[in-house]
């Protein structure tokens, strides 16, 4: 009987050993991986708040890893030393999961480490700048994610509805040449805050540049999936799916503008904004080549891409050379190179390298792409190790010939491929003059502006950029 009880006593110890160990090897080996990737981001820089942020509490954090299991990217976080770390933070798109999944409340996503963000507005909590009345929403204000575009767009067109409800007597308006809400871009943000003006009653007009539409959606290829997660559209209803296409997206918004009667002025860039004289200070002016429209408050939702930005060398004006993908399946039997390191350049290099006959070159300035999305790094990895693309890191293009393409490789020198198409994504020169000339801050710009990064509160990830100096740990 004793020697039974032993026995199984000793079965029991083993196996509890055994399970221990297991786990124990597990997370040592877990560990020195995220330890070893903190590392090397470190190395390269990409640890560093910078727009979206996953901010965590060490003092919180138990180190559970259920933020790193929920992060759609793969490689934002990490557990380190037994607590949640950011590792790859330029890959935070703001889906704010790790948040929700936290079961002890000690992530909260919000915007990074804007004092020397020189392409980032200072706005308020409600998302109004340093000039009373101008409202920025969107990509322009740091973050991304059509949810987090929508949430901000309704959030301003209740502020301003309340702003006119509590001080309205009726003097403002009698002008029938001023509106009550100028909306600047036909995107996401925008189209929301003229929802709301629609359920408020409010005079509005929104004005876009383009003859359609969309905003930044417009520029992306066709049948892109667009990251939207269940958000409401005012006065609409809401978009329930976690991913759309381009264009089921595009008919979406399409029906809400017809369904809410949201005034839209198409092919209607504004070219200057300024205070208005003529009215008083109050209000402004925006104008649009030959027409002019004025506003008691103004929505900036001009989106973050602006005119491509070009990288200055020769042959950059040949007509083969592009900075816009629309439609991947147009080329085939074609030896392509594709400049950049970032979703749009990975998104293209993936749309042609699937099409027959294409040899397809990624170029990229850095070591190794670090930026983008989980799902384009596991396709274009794949795509890599079949061959169809040939990635080209720590180069440069300097010269572009008819025929073919010269670059700068390190360890190399000079080296030119043959080529016949190639697409360049460095990112777009933003509409920051028509911001500037407003006497709009960005970043660590004085007058009055603390500097730093704002932490927002859980229920509105997306607020607004009014920064103030991070914790310690949240600096490399």
């Amino acid at each position: 009987m004793l020697s039974e009880t032993v026995l199984l006593w000793s079965a029991f110890g083993l196996i509890t050993a055994t399970m221990f160990g297991v786990y124990l090897w597990r997370f040592r080996r877990r560990h020195a991986a995220d330890l070893e990737r903190k590392r090397e981001a470190e190395r390269l820089g990409i640890d560093r708040p910078a727009a979206q942020y996953p901010f965590i509490d060490p003092t919180h954090c138990i180190g559970c890893g259920a933020c790193v299991a929920a992060c759609p990217e793969g490689d934002v976080l990490g557990v380190v030393g037994g607590t949640a770390v950011v590792i790859n933070g330029l890959r935070c798109v703001g889906h704010g999961r790790c948040e929700e999944v936290c079961p002890v409340g000690a992530i909260e996503v919000g915007l990074g480490d804007l004092k020397s963000r020189a392409d980032v507005p200072q706005l308020s909590e409600c998302f109004e700048s340093n000039v009373p009345g101008v409202f920025i929403v969107g990509e322009l204000g740091g973050l991304a994610l059509v949810r987090n575009a929508v949430a901000q767009g309704s959030e301003v067109g209740a502020e301003i509805a309340r702003r006119i409800a509590s001080r309205d007597d009726g003097a403002g308006r009698r002008d029938g040449e001023i509106l009550d809400v100028a909306i600047v871009g036909a995107g996401p943000s925008g189209l929301a805050a003229a929802a709301v003006c629609v359920q408020e009653g409010l005079r509005h007009l929104v004005l876009e540049r383009e003859s359609s539409l969309g905003g930044s959606l417009l520029h992306y290829p066709r049948r892109k999936m667009v990251l939207t997660r269940p958000v409401e559209l005012p006065g609409w209803g809401a978009l329930e799916r976690e991913e759309y296409s381009k264009e089921a997206l595009l008919e979406t918004f399409e029906t809400m503008v017809r369904d809410t009667g949201i005034a839209i002025r198409f092919d209607a860039a504004v070219e200057a904004l300024e205070h208005d004289d003529e009215h008083g200070s109050q209000h402004m002016v925006l104008r649009t080549g030959t027409d002019k429209v004025r506003a008691r408050f103004v929505v900036l939702a001009l989106g973050r891409r602006g005119t491509p930005r070009k990288l200055g060398i020769p042959g950059e004006e040949l007509p083969k050379v592009m900075y816009r993908l629309i439609d991947a399946a147009s080329y085939s039997d074609r030896r392509i190179l594709v400049v950049g390191g970032g979703d749009s350049a990975a998104e293209a290099a993936i749309g042609l390298g699937r099409q027959p006959g294409n040899r397809v070159t990624l170029s990229y300035r850095r070591e190794k792409i670090v930026r983008i999305r989980r799902k384009n790094q596991e396709a274009l990895e794949r795509l890599i190790a079949d061959g169809a693309v040939e990635p080209l890191f720590s180069s440069q293009p300097i010269a572009v010939e008819p025929r073919s393409v010269r670059l700068d490789v390190a360890g190399q020198g000079e080296v030119e491929i043959p080529n016949d198409d190639v697409f360049i994504f460095a990112g777009g020169v933003p509409p920051f003059g028509l911001l500037r000339s407003l006497g709009i801050r960005f970043g660590g710009e004085s007058e009055g502006a603390s500097a730093g990064a704002h932490r927002p509160g859980r229920e509105t990830a997306q607020r607004g950029n009014v920064v103030s100096s991070p914790p310690e740990n949240y600096k490399s």
